[in-house]
């Protein structure tokens, strides 16, 4: 009897509806801020792309040096994200995020007030190294301290500043250059990087620090890998504007990255404790996800810089006006968030994904038919099609990767997802710049074969080029001369975009096609409250 009173008696009449968990308000504030910093840090990698040219007159800098603003941040940038999963169990979330903030805003300070192209690469490789660690720490938050029922809410806000900030980066740019001055890439990161340090210090509670893990550290394996993924990125930055091996710099790094690559991945299984702990990609859907994640990079940043690449060197176009007709694809990503939220509740994340990598390669195959004269509004349904694609890939891929993993997993699974963005991007423009410069090549040549003297339509163009130069006397038919020159190479350019976006268009039909292969996810699987 006293063991049938202790069983509850069921109530009469039906169960009550689970109710879905509310959102802490204190977190998601936090969190919120947390997001703010990140997307300050991925904004850092475009925001110079646009005004190098004001940096390298204001620094009196060569034109060898210059690219090192951009390449300096992104070799630093690289290898910290992996490294931030060990940080973040050693120092706790809270710490991690609040000592990346501040040094992030001093850095940006310091950029600012450089007064040479050597102090401003010392302190851009600092700020892209003190900044990378907000990155995957962000990632790992929003699938560990939010239950699976809120991912529709959380994935689309870091799916949309991951891919949002990259991509309005050179519109931001050439605003703040034009209206200002090339300082104010950096300045406008003090008010709100003060802001963000703060308000992570005093919300975030998430996780405590273990500090024992200092007496485990793997410090060769640090070493290993930032040789590993330094010289990586100095090659694919480097590489294709120096013949690859051709280049006595570029071979160096190559023959250290690999020796690096053999002791890194040697260390990474063999250690107690490694730097990276890389049997998170025994996770099919984790490796799917990395995979996926690694050719939207390319579609993030490929695209990012081909279409700025056009609008400069065909049409012409300054830094204001790039950044005023790329604003497209920001403003279509911004709309497209909650609709992807919204899709991930009720599609499977696989048919998503699809979806998003067929609207890439309708993007790309429309821009095959470019001509010298397209402008807004030939770029207008590429852009489109670019802007809600990168939503529709982004939040089911963050799903499949991380949404799955237990949390203990979270912190160091981040890192690689985000490395995996990151390489995907410098790969895909190392080879975008390789085709590029070769099908231009190609055109040029059989171009040239059709321009030369006996060919009426050739010698009808000089003629009429001579009489408009008829001003110069003497000199008119050399300037003829030269305008068709350039004429020839603007349409030997405008070949080889179209070819780059045909191989493009191709790499993403490629992958809708592999969508089917992926595990589904089970349903309210990982994350959860932390």
């Amino acid at each position: 009897m006293a063991a049938t009173a202790a069983i509850p008696l069921r109530p009469a009449g039906p169960l009550p509806a689970a109710q879905p968990a509310a959102f802490d308000k204190r977190r998601l504030f936090a969190f919120i801020c947390m997001v703010f910093g990140m997307f300050m840090a991925i904004l850092d990698i475009q925001i110079v792309s646009a005004s190098l040219a004001e940096i390298h007159a204001g620094l009196s800098a060569s034109a060898d040096e210059i690219s090192w603003v951009q390449t300096s941040y992104l070799i630093a940038e690289v290898i910290m994200i992996p490294l931030s999963g060990t940080l973040s169990r050693v120092l706790s979330t809270r710490w991690m995020f609040v000592i990346s903030a501040a040094g992030f805003t001093l850095m940006s300070l310091m950029c600012a007030l450089s007064s040479s192209i050597g102090e401003m690469i010392l302190w851009r490789a600092l700020q892209g190294f003190i900044g990378g660690g907000m990155i995957p720490t962000v990632f790992a938050s929003a699938f560990t301290i939010f239950p699976p029922e809120k991912r529709s809410v959380v994935s689309p806000i870091i799916g949309l500043v991951a891919t949002l900030a990259p991509t309005i980066g050179p519109t931001v740019g050439g605003y703040l250059t034009d209206l200002f001055s090339w300082h104010w890439l950096f300045l406008v990161n003090i008010v709100p990087g003060v802001f963000v340090t703060v308000s992570t210090y005093l919300l975030v509670d998430f996780d405590e620090a273990d500090l024992s893990l200092i007496d485990t550290f793997d410090w060769w394996g640090l070493a290993f890998m930032a040789g590993f993924l330094g010289c990586l990125a100095y090659v694919l930055e480097d590489g294709p504007t120096n013949a690859w091996l051709a280049g006595e710099a570029v071979l160096i790094c190559a023959v250290s990255c690999a020796i690096s690559a053999v002791a890194f991945f040697r260390r990474a299984f063999a250690a107690r404790h490694p730097i990276v702990e890389l049997r998170a990609f025994g996770d099919r859907n984790f490796a799917a996800g990395c995979a996926f994640s690694f050719i939207m990079g390319i579609g993030l940043y490929g695209l990012t810089y081909l279409y700025p690449l056009y609008l400069g060197r065909v049409r012409g176009y300054s830094a204001l006006q790039i950044g005023e007709t790329m604003s497209v694809t920001g403003v279509c990503m911004f709309l497209m968030a909650p609709v992807a939220g919204r899709l991930s509740t009720k599609l499977d994340p696989r048919v998503m994904m699809a979806a998003g990598f067929v609207g890439f390669a309708a993007g790309t195959w429309w821009f095959t038919g470019v001509t010298k004269d397209w402008d807004f509004w030939e770029l207008l349904v590429p852009q489109i099609l670019r802007g809600a694609s990168l939503m529709l890939c982004m939040v089911p891929i963050n799903n499949i990767a991380l949404g799955t993993l237990p949390p203990e997993r979270m912190k160091n699974a981040s890192g690689l997802f985000n490395l995996t963005r990151n390489l995907g991007g410098a790969v895909g423009l190392a080879l975008i710049n390789t085709l590029l410069n070769n099908r231009w090549d190609l055109h040029l040549a059989r171009l040239h074969e059709s321009v030369q003297w006996g060919r009426s339509t050739a010698v009808e163009t000089l003629s009429n080029l001579t009489l408009r130069f008829g001003t110069l006397g003497s000199d008119a038919g050399q300037a003829a001369l030269k305008t068709l020159a350039n004429m020839v190479r603007r349409e030997a350019l405008v070949m080889s975009f179209a070819d780059v976006f045909l191989i493009l268009t191709a790499l993403f039909l490629a992958m809708a096609c592999a969508t089917p292969f992926i595990k589904k996810p089970r349903e309210g699987a990982g994350g959860g409250w932390h």
